[in-house]
C-alpha cells in the first residue's frame, strides 16, 4: 500500500499539474494526520459526509472507506479531473464543482441524507478563507452533528481559545455560541506538499442541540462583538459607538453598569454570557425609542 506522499507525487507527475497558490492549495501527505482527522470525525456507514476542497482526494479516499456517502466540494476544475478518475467505481461518492460559500447546504443535506443518521462536516480549509466558511457552516444552522477541519495554527488557536482569555477573538465568541470546540492534533508544514509557511491544527467544532445562550436579537449580539475586537484597545463603550447601534455614550455606560459591568472594561474581557446581557439590554433599549 502507497502512502500518502507516494500518491501525491504519483498524481501530480500524471496530470503534470502544480498547486493552486491562489486557491490556497497544500496537498497533505501525513498519514498520521489523515488518520487522526478520520478518526476524530468518528465516521461510520450510517453518516454522510461533506468533504470541502478535497484536492487530490487524498483524505477523500479514507473518508471513503468509512461513512455511508461522500459528497466532495471542489472548486478547482483540475481537480474535478483527478477526482473523478480516482473514484469513478465508488458508488458512494458524489463530486461537486462548486464554490462552497455559494452552495445551498440545507437542500445538498435534504436531497442526500435518504436512509442515512448523521452529517458530519470534514475539510483541510485553505488558509485565505477558513473564517467565511466556519462561519457560513455555522450560521446556515444546518442539521450537521460535527465540523472537523485543518485551519492555521493561529486560527484554531483563537477558536478554541476561552471567550476572556488574551487569544480570544470576535470569532472565539462567534464559535462558541453555536457549538464547542477543541484541538484534536497539531499539524507541522511539513506535511504538506508545497509546504505552508505555518503549521496548522485540526480542530473539532460539536455543534450544540441550541445555541448557548439566550438572545433577543442575534444581529445585535454580534454586531456588538465584531465592533469590540475591531479594536482592541478600545473600552467597550467606543465599541458600541463604533457599532453604530447606539451613538449616546452616556446611555451606553448606564447600559453597561446596569449588568454589573465596570464602564471602562474592554470587550476582551467579557465572558459570552456577559455580551448576551449586553446585547439584550442594548436590543431592549433601541427597541423603546
Amino acid at each position: 500500500m502507497q502512502s500518502s506522499l507516494e500518491d501525491t507525487k504519483f498524481i501530480l507527475k500524471k496530470y503534470k499539474i502544480t498547486a493552486n497558490k491562489k486557491l490556497g492549495q497544500n496537498f497533505l501527505i501525513d498519514d498520521e494526520v489523515i488518520h487522526n482527522i478520520v478518526e476524530a470525525s468518528n465516521i461510520n456507514r450510517n453518516d454522510l459526509v461533506i468533504e470541502i476542497g478535497p484536492g487530490l482526494g487524498t483524505l477523500t479516499s479514507k473518508l471513503l472507506e468509512n461513512a455511508g456517502k461522500v459528497i466532495a466540494i471542489e472548486l478547482d476544475k483540475k481537480m474535478i479531473t483527478i477526482l473523478e478518475d480516482r473514484f469513478k467505481l465508488y458508488d458512494n461518492f458524489i463530486l461537486l464543482n462548486q464554490d462552497i460559500l455559494k452552495v445551498d447546504l440545507k437542500k445538498l443535506i435534504k436531497d442526500n441524507i435518504s436512509n442515512l443518521q448523521k452529517v458530519k462536516i470534514v475539510a483541510n480549509l485553505p488558509y485565505y478563507i477558513t473564517t467565511p466558511i466556519i462561519m457560513k457552516l455555522l450560521e446556515d444552522r444546518l442539521n450537521i452533528e460535527s465540523i472537523t477541519v485543518m485551519v492555521q495554527k493561529e486560527v484554531a488557536d483563537r477558536i478554541t481559545a476561552r471567550p476572556g482569555d488574551k487569544l480570544s477573538g470576535a470569532i472565539t465568541y462567534s464559535v462558541d455560541y453555536y457549538a464547542k470546540a477543541e484541538k484534536i492534533v497539531f499539524v507541522d508544514k511539513k506535511s504538506f506538499i508545497p509546504s505552508p509557511e505555518v503549521d496548522s491544527e485540526v480542530i473539532r467544532l460539536t455543534i450544540r442541540e441550541k445555541p448557548k445562550v439566550e438572545l433577543l436579537d442575534e444581529e445585535t449580539f454580534f454586531k456588538i462583538i465584531k465592533a469590540s475586537f475591531m479594536q482592541r484597545r478600545k473600552t467597550l463603550i467606543n465599541g458600541i459607538m463604533n457599532s453604530g447601534i447606539i451613538k449616546d455614550k452616556q446611555k451606553i455606560k448606564e447600559i453597561i453598569e446596569g449588568i454589573g459591568l465596570d464602564a471602562n472594561i474592554r470587550g476582551e474581557k467579557l465572558t459570552l454570557e456577559e455580551f448576551a446581557n449586553l446585547s439584550n439590554s442594548v436590543y431592549k433599549t433601541i427597541s423603546k425609542s
